[in-house]
């Protein structure tokens, strides 16, 4: 904030002296000297732009900036009458009548204090009435406005509206780009909540800007595949006290309530904040699966019902210019519960019908303790930061099966309980080396451990098909991450480059009953690319390359039952090794008079790809098994098209459009069956599948603006059809309306929104694999949103920002995380 302060006084400066330039030349024989303060905290302020205008016409003469004591000195004044005039964002503007002379041409003016102006504060708050897209270097930047936060009260809820970005309704799983492997980091930084659980309970109002980078830098941890999503949530670090309050309610079948406040106090060299956000919300889904080997059908029918709650600390210490230590605490209890039924009819022998009977218990709480401490040196953007984080996550899950009918199974309960932490220490240097060259190092420590103790009531075939009591098992995994870097960059005229490395070793225990199951040490280089041209102000050309992994998620690799139905059951893979990409990309930004237009292009190597595998349950041929595996290399490349346009004074809008195509590679086993005959282990047939699947998606948003207090939006969306190993997913789309409305001076809105208007979202698909299958699934979709959001104190910003790892361009953390 204060180089953009800088800048933009700088800017200021060098059109006064252009203005001047062009008047008439005068005998030049004064000076002007003087200190501008904040008239309430009698602190000096740095940058403000002092002009001085001939007073008969108010034509500029000359003008300047002050230091970063508020003082300033403009000489070369001519004789004459003139105003002094002193603007500095936040305050109103001061004006003094003075008349320089022969025997009067030195004037000090000593201290001149600036009241700050309420009105044009409101004006420029850091929550914009509109989204914009901004295409940097090594990333896609969407800076979120009111038009997004009113799309809904979760970050969930607007992750659709972000160009290559799609969530999964039911589930809550995020993807980029057509593919789930991705990171998801809060202010630069992991956790270990679960990232669908993550964005369902980050408020949308808490978001500053969404960072996609799709090719990162060997600065960033390499993993995911297809990139990070950076959420980066506000940071309150105004002077005085000040604080935002939001609250939200969601209704279709059931209610969903949010709300939050955040509150700071900055004084002098202490910076104060915390937060609070709940999210209590009840989601219906329900659905229907049809076999026509057996002509069977399942009915699904499932309610969640979720509280959560998110607390967060911190305090700032600027010890003096050079110095800052920076402490904050993250606590996120969950407390989950789901209750259903699946329904199993055959219509051709209906004494096989049978009706299991759902309820899950899901509670957990995830604690984060961070500290950072950073060092500039003399030189302007010349650093070091160290920062130690340990997140710390306790959940148990408690799921209690009954069955009616022809089941084979008694009624049993599972017992799940989870304990994992992670410590990360990271040390990064940042050295300008001139004006045109900068050289970054650090080095890093990764420190993960998890134990997932798992016990049941019930009974499950061994290998001779008899049932025996459900066995207990302690799943115990540790990953620990040791890396270093270097990234050199230059600029050269209309050229900038940046290159560098990362280097890291990686050591992977899995032990399950205390057995050794599986060891995984290896050493990997990640080379990064990145090269830019800027023929002009209005052209941007880049091209990148990076390397990156995709380690297998404590999802993949547990070898406990993570769901099961009456005829599927989900496991993970302990022998599962990385995923490795090879990602290159190139994109083209042009600057439009009203807007902006980015395009390009992708392409990805993969090496041992990681991806379902479907097997028949050799303890019940009636059952299939979903696990994951690792496959042959494969590839996927794809375009992007993404703009944001005002056309009128009243109506802008975003809009994007990607088409990606991926080869998928997997195993299936699927069993024939014939009127008449019993199958047996032996009749079962296996598939090495390849699947080519060609996808795009199309979304624009819409903004119009009714009058100065009252806008619209209209927010479409529709994906294409899509292949899968298991099942192909139908086409899908859908249209948002939105309303919002500001009052108080600007200090509150209400906003309003329909979602699903016309009722379209459904996933339906159909399939072969393992079987013959077409089904369909809904939600509450329909929904209705209503939301008031507003901000009080002082909101004053003078505080230096606290750079944040991983990210030149990031500020703060003060959000909920």
């Amino acid at each position: 904030m204060r180089k953009f302060m800088f800048l933009c006084a700088l800017l200021f400066a060098l059109q006064i002296n252009a203005q001047a330039s062009s008047s008439p030349s005068l005998p030049s024989i004064g000076s002007v000297s003087g200190v501008i303060i904040d008239k309430n905290l009698q602190e000096p302020i740095p940058y403000a732009s002092v002009v001085i205008k001939k007073k008969e016409d108010q034509s500029t003469v000359t003008g300047g900036i002050t230091d970063d004591n508020g003082k300033f000195e403009i000489k070369k004044i001519p004789e004459g009458n003139f105003v002094l005039e002193v603007q500095f964002i936040g305050y109103k503007t001061y004006n003094q009548d003075l008349t320089i002379t022969r025997r009067n041409r030195n004037l000090k003016l000593g201290n001149i204090a600036l009241e700050e102006d309420i009105a044009e504060l409101e004006g420029v708050e850091v929550v914009a009435e509109r989204s914009t897209i901004e295409q940097k270097i090594d990333r896609k930047v969407i800076n979120v406005g009111k038009d997004l936060t009113t799309s809904g009260p979760t970050a969930s809820d607007i992750m659709n509206n972000i160009p290559s970005v799609n969530v999964d309704q039911q589930t809550g799983d995020i993807s980029l780009r057509g593919n789930q492997n991705v990171q998801v980091m809060v202010d630069g930084k992991l956790t270990n909540v679960p990232a669908a659980q993550l964005l369902r309970q980050i408020p949308s109002t808490s978001i500053k800007k969404i960072e996609l980078i799709t090719n990162p830098s060997a600065k960033y941890n390499p993993e995911g595949m297809s990139g990070i999503i950076n959420i980066v949530l506000h940071k309150n670090a105004n002077i005085g006290f000040n604080g935002n309050v939001n609250i939200g309610l969601n209704y279709d079948e059931n209610a969903k309530f949010n709300s939050s406040i955040d509150m700071n106090y900055r004084n002098g060299k202490i910076n104060v904040y915390g937060n609070y956000g709940n999210n209590i919300a009840k989601n219906d889904n329900y659905g229907n699966i049809f076999r026509a080997d057996d002509n069977s059908e399942q009915f699904f029918k499932f309610r969640d019902n979720s509280k959560s709650h998110l607390i967060k600390a911190g305090i700032d210490f600027y010890l003096n210019e050079k110095n800052t230590l920076s402490f904050f605490t993250n606590q996120n209890i969950f407390d989950g519960a789901t209750e259903g039924t699946t329904d199993i009819r055959f219509y051709d022998d209906t004494a096989r019908n049978n009706l299991q009977l759902f309820l899950n218990d899901n509670n957990n709480m995830s604690s984060q303790y961070n500290f950072n401490y950073k060092l500039d040196f003399a030189k302007e953007g010349h650093n070091i930061e160290l920062e130690v984080d340990y997140n710390v996550f306790d959940g148990d899950e408690d799921a209690d099966f009954s069955f009616q009918g022809a089941a084979f199974l008694d009624d049993y309960m599972d017992f799940s309980d989870t304990d994992r932490d992670r410590t990360t220490v990271n040390l990064d240097y940042v050295n300008p080396l001139s004006d045109t060259e900068k050289l970054e190092l650090g080095a890093q420590a990764r420190l993960f451990n998890s134990t997932i103790d798992y016990s049941s009531t019930g009974q499950s075939f061994n290998s001779n098909g008899e049932l025996v009591p459900t066995p207990s098992t302690k799943f115990e995994y540790t990953r620990d991450i040791y890396s270093a870097y270097v990234t050199y960059g230059k600029q050269y005229k209309k050229w900038s480059y940046q290159v560098g490395a990362r280097f890291e070793t990686v050591e992977v225990v899995a032990d399950t009953n205390a057995v050794a199951a599986f060891r995984n040490d290896y050493t990997q280089v990640y080379p990064s690319v990145f090269l830019t041209y800027n023929p002009s102000e209005k052209n941007t050309y880049q091209v990148s390359y990076s390397r990156r992994v995709d380690r297998p998620g404590i999802g993949q690799v547990n070898p406990i039952r993570e769901w099961a139905t009456p005829l599927i059951s989900s496991f993970g893979n302990p022998q599962l090794i990385p995923q490795f990409t090879n990602s290159i990309e190139a994109n083209y930004t042009r600057q439009l008079e009203k807007g902006s237009i980015t395009g390009g292009v992708f392409y990805r190597a993969i090496e041992d790809e990681i991806n379902r595998a479907v097997y028949v349950d050799r303890n019940n041929l009636d059952r299939v098994i979903l696990t994951h595996d690792n496959f042959d290399n494969t590839s996927s490349y794809g375009i992007e098209i993404s703009s944001n346009y005002r056309p009128t004074s009243w109506w802008n809008f975003n809009a994007s459009f990607d088409l990606f195509t991926q080869t998928q590679k997997s195993f299936t086993e699927s069993l024939p069956r014939e009127d008449g005959v019993t199958p047996s282990v032996d009749d079962i047939v296996t598939e090495n599948v390849s699947v080519d699947n060609t996808a795009w998606n199309f979304r624009m948003f819409n903004n119009f603006k009714v009058t100065k207090k009252l806008s619209l939006s209209a927010f479409g969306f529709y994906r294409g059809k899509n292949r899968g190993v298991q099942f192909d997913l139908d086409p899908m789309y859908f249209v948002n309306v939105g309303a919002r409305y500001s009052f108080a001076d600007r200090k509150g809105t209400l906003s309003v929104n329909y979602n699903d208007i016309f009722n379209t979202m459904q996933f339906a698909f159909d399939g072969t694999r393992p079987f013959s299958q077409v089904g369909a699934f809904n939600w509450e979709s329909q929904t209705v949103f209503v939301g008031l959001s507003y901000r009080f104190g002082s909101s004053k910003y003078r505080a230096k920002s606290r750079k944040r790892r991983d990210n030149d361009e990031k500020s703060g953390s003060g959000g909920i995380f």
